[in-house]
């Protein structure tokens, strides 16, 4: 059993055979590869094209173009499914807790300060180490509710820098 998000309306999906069965509706279809990522789909009288634009494993999503209309599909089974229903989903896993140096060096720049949120890839700080500045981006969105370092400062491998 599948949950399938598109355009904020959710559909329980579950497959057997050829047959789908949607929010409790089973329907043939015939689904052709066309060439790569392109398929042809037949649902009773009805004749579809549909191509994977893009996926997103991490986030669960599939961007598709279906009848020369552009959407994204959030999929997840029944694992993604339990976890979420268990309070455990992924998502609150990709909340950034803290940044550390990764290679001893000295604090060139700090990008961020206290409060500051920040998205996944934001420069937060400039570290310089074997004379190269290195730009630590954040790995998650987050708040800066911390920063434990300060410009000039020296700092080992894996020490703390910003926590959030």
């Amino acid at each position: 059993m599948y949950s399938v998000v598109i355009d904020k309306n959710q559909y329980q999906v579950s497959r057997e055979g050829d047959s789908y069965t949607i929010n409790g509706t089973t329907l043939e279809w015939d689904i052709i590869k066309i060439k790569d990522r392109i398929y042809h789909i037949i649902i009773g009288d009805r004749s579809h094209t549909l191509e994977l634009i893009s996926s997103n494993e991490e986030e669960k999503t599939l961007n598709v173009k279906l009848d020369h209309k552009i959407t994204t599909l959030i999929v997840k089974d029944r694992y993604d499914q339990l976890l979420e229903k268990l309070g455990m989903n992924l998502s609150a896993g990709n909340k950034v807790k803290d940044i550390k140096a990764p290679m001893p060096g000295l604090i060139f720049e700090i990008k961020v300060k206290v409060g500051d949120l920040v998205k996944k890839g934001d420069p937060v700080l400039v570290l310089e180490a074997m004379k190269m500045e290195n730009i630590l981006k954040s790995p998650g969105d987050g708040e800066v509710k911390e920063i434990k370092v300060s410009k000039g400062a020296s700092v080992e491998k894996n020490q703390v820098l910003i926590q959030f």
